[in-house]
């Protein structure tokens, strides 16, 4: 760059500064003579050769020099260990065996695991299966040797103790303590008469896999690392967006920080979590949640696939982490940290080359819950709206009680929009005059939440007074420790899919008028005193009696006949649709559920708009 900048030295003719020896002995005007066709005396034509022996040998070390600046490096230690491993685990067990070393010990981990074996049994048949084989072959003889050749490709798990209660994380400072510093909850079960004390089991326990090695993995592949400067290469601004690298948050991140953006191999990462049951078929309910993060410089046919979804974290149930999650991200943001600066040295296998890798996490993607979880800003609510905030036009239902958003989207239109001037069609004689809530900047969300408290300081939230009044905060999230964090022009997305699912839920259960229906007696009371819709009012029909008036956005019984038997001509593969039968009992059909794959919900919105 500053050569760029400024240039050469004038008259810089012999580099003394970069490794070049002034013996030359030659003057301006012996340089000259000995150009192209110079008529210059003896003298000067020894001069000249002595020049050219002299110019010979020092070409030979620019060329040395160059070569040791931009050829070709070994890997560093990391890197040069995997590459030997893979090449003596690529050799076959015996002369035309498919199988190498590597593979078969993957693969009788594997199976150990999901047939939940002993170390015992596992020694026994990897003994039979040795003596099966061939003389000399190098199948492992137990699960120690087995493991410990997987373990050498460096993709480790780390355990991590942690308390019962979602305070802390037993590692660091805390690693020695044996209870929580928080609430006392103690760190191992008790010992049992007879057990022995010298192993001590956790109450709970964390399993955290390091995000570092794995994307430095992404480099020594060259299954992946010709694709990690896609993003580089195919950039578009004709306003179509197919990848996130066309997005204007990413733009904007790279005009802020133009130092990261300067190496296209730095990688930008993004983060999901969500809670899960793992046992589905066992009653007592358990929530676990993964957290898993997506480098999103691979192309757009790569960078979602299953093999670039690196899980991270796998916080422990049974219960929802809550906004204690952030205790469960710790180490993660460390990484993060680390990755930023000073960032953490990588071999390029395509330009064989040493560099040193940085990476930023861009965003985050949830469900609303989530949402609420991650950033710090309770979704619950009058107040739940994060773009509104404090600015929100909610109110709560009188026959309900809950907190209510109808009609709060007149004032994101246009103002010349004839829907703000409408009296009846949404609320009855309200006219929408004000303009749409500002939205705040990360550096203006950074100033209002600087003095909270953060979750790891006190191991819980503790509600301040103005919660539900002024603001939602509950907390200073974990990700404001990334010094970039403040830049990002938007720091957590929705999950589409999430939206669609409660959209769709809503929708179906209403037009199907099934016991779930939205369209109940409370709301029709509610809907009397807030619209102009008489035709759908609860009409007195004797003492304490009401009648409901059948809507127009309701079917009939032969129209939800017609939807039953197009829903049971439809095929899915397995696991896509789930619980047909849900929406109606009195009925045999193969009938429509709201608790299916976006792969079902978009087959329903595209029937219904073709019919």
């Amino acid at each position: 760059m500053h050569l760029w900048e400024k240039g050469f030295m004038p008259n810089y003719w012999i580099w003394t500064e970069h490794g070049e020896i002034d013996d030359i002995g030659i003057n301006q005007t012996g340089f000259n003579n000995c150009g192209e066709g110079g008529s210059g005396s003896g003298a000067n034509v020894e001069e000249c050769d002595m020049y050219d022996i002299s110019w010979e040998d020092n070409s030979r070390r620019y060329h040395e020099m160059v070569f040791d600046s931009v050829g070709p490096e070994d890997p560093h230690v990391e890197a040069k260990n995997f590459f030997d491993l893979l090449e003596a685990a690529q050799k076959p067990l015996w002369e035309g065996c498919v199988h190498s070393q590597l593979s078969i010990a993957v693969r009788m981990l594997c199976i150990k695991a999901e047939g939940n074996q002993s170390q015992e049994s596992f020694k026994q048949w990897a003994t039979l299966i040795r003596e099966i084989a061939p003389e000399g072959s190098a199948i492992p003889g137990d699960y120690y040797e087995a493991k410990k050749l997987v373990q050498k490709l460096g993709l480790k798990a780390i355990k991590i103790d942690c308390c019962s209660n979602n305070c802390m994380l037993y590692r660091k400072d805390d690693a020695a303590l044996t209870s929580c510093k928080f609430c006392e909850a103690p760190r191992f079960k008790p010992i049992s008469d007879g057990g022995c004390k010298s192993k001590r089991v956790p109450v709970r326990r964390m399993h955290y896999l390091p995000l570092i090695p794995r994307l430095r993995r992404l480099y020594v592949s060259m299954s992946s690392a010709p694709h990690m400067t896609w993003h580089i290469k195919n950039q578009r601004d004709d306003g179509v967006m197919t990848h996130p690298s066309h997005g204007e948050a990413w733009k904007s991140f790279d005009r802020i920080h133009s130092d990261f953006s300067l190496e296209p191999r730095n990688i930008r990462l993004g983060l999901c979590s969500d809670g899960f049951t793992p046992n589905i078929q066992f009653s007592k309910p358990y929530s676990c949640w993964p957290v898993i993060v997506i480098p999103y410089n691979l192309p757009p046919g790569m960078c979602m696939k299953d093999p670039y979804l690196f899980l991270t974290c796998l916080i422990p149930g049974p219960n929802n982490p809550k906004a204690n999650i952030d205790v469960f991200l710790g180490p993660l943001i460390d990484e993060l940290n680390e990755l930023w600066n000073p960032g953490v040295l990588t071999y390029d296998i395509v330009e064989k080359k040493n560099f040193v890798l940085k990476a930023a996490l861009m965003w985050t993607i949830n469900d609303f819950p989530a949402y609420g979880m991650l950033s710090g800003w309770m979704t619950q609510g009058r107040l739940s709206c994060p773009i509104c905030m404090e600015d929100t036009k909610s109110f709560t239902l009188s026959h309900r009680g809950k907190a209510s958003w109808f009609d709060c989207h007149r004032r994101f239109l246009p103002t010349n929009h004839p829907y703000r001037r409408n009296k009846n069609d949404f609320r009855k004689n309200k006219i929408e005059s004000e303009e749409a809530p500002t939205r705040l900047s990360g550096l203006e969300i950074w100033q209002r939440i600087k003095g909270l408290e953060k979750i790891s300081d006190n191991g819980k939230w503790i509600k301040s007074r103005e919660y539900g009044i002024t603001h939602n905060w509950t907390k200073q999230s974990v990700f404001w420790e990334l010094p970039y964090w403040k830049d990002n022009l938007v720091r957590h997305y929705l999950d589409v899919m999430h939206i669609e699912k409660n959209v769709l839920d809503n929708i179906m259960n209403t037009i199907m008028d099934i016991d779930r229906t939205k369209d109940n007696e409370k709301a029709r009371l509610d809907l009397a005193e807030l619209c102009k819709r008489p035709d759908l009012h609860l009409r007195h029909v004797g003492d304490n009696c009401w009648s409901k008036p059948k809507a127009a956005y309701t079917l009939t019984s032969e129209q939800q006949q017609d939807v039953y038997r197009w829903v049971q001509q439809l095929r899915f593969p397995d696991g896509y649709a789930s619980n047909l039968a849900r929406c109606r009992t009195t009925y045999k059909y193969m009938e429509a559920s709201c608790r299916v794959k976006p792969v079902f919900q978009r087959l329903v919105f595209n029937h219904s708009q073709g019919s």
